[in-house]
């Protein structure tokens, strides 16, 4: 099957909170699928380097050490991982180099609301970072439906509305939008 053209979805519902040693990304996204489909995506190793901007060295489905390769430039980055939680199909959460990441899965009529807290060290990544996973978590809903898109990482996202989402996302967040980052 042949990668689909692709278009960013509007902007998702997001919000930004303090917490103790960062900033926190709350972005709740709608999807057409099961909490069961939807958990496998994130964490069968397979499935993760088909959307996400890093491949994992295991399956992310139970706790204790991995290892997730960032694909952002030319060379890609391990990064140390360690799955503090995770109850299937409802809860995945990691620790991913300095960053915390908490995906909930809550059924709904049409499938799953995935709620993704990013916790973050500088309050400026956090419009970066919703823009980032918007365009991956769109990559996955068109995955998850059979309609597969090459993954969009890197420098490869300012060709895919990045830089929109961000401006909209800064915007939304009332973060100042400092940019692209360097890659």
């Amino acid at each position: 099957m042949s990668p689909q053209p692709f278009e960013p979805s509007p902007p998702s519902d997001v919000d930004c909170a303090a917490e103790s040693g960062g900033w926190t990304l709350v972005m709740v996204r709608e999807l057409r699928h099961s909490p069961h489909k939807v958990w496998a995506a994130l964490t069968d190793p397979e499935q993760l380097a088909a959307w996400a901007p890093y491949t994992a060295d295991r399956d992310l489905g139970s706790t204790g050490a991995a290892t997730l390769t960032m694909i952002d430039g030319e060379t890609p980055q391990d990064l140390p991982s360690t799955v503090r939680r995770a109850e299937p199909p409802w809860l995945l959460e990691y620790a991913w180099g300095t960053d915390l990441l908490r995906w909930e899965l809550a059924e709904t009529a049409t499938g799953t609301r995935l709620t993704l807290r990013h916790t973050v060290e500088d309050r400026d990544w956090v419009p970066k970072v919703a823009a980032g996973w918007h365009l991956c978590l769109d990559v996955a809903e068109h995955v998850l439906a059979g309609e597969p898109v090459e993954p969009i990482r890197g420098a490869d996202a300012m060709n895919h509305g990045w830089g929109r989402l961000n401006d909209a996302y800064a915007e939304k967040l009332g973060i100042p939008n400092t940019g692209a980052p360097e890659l």
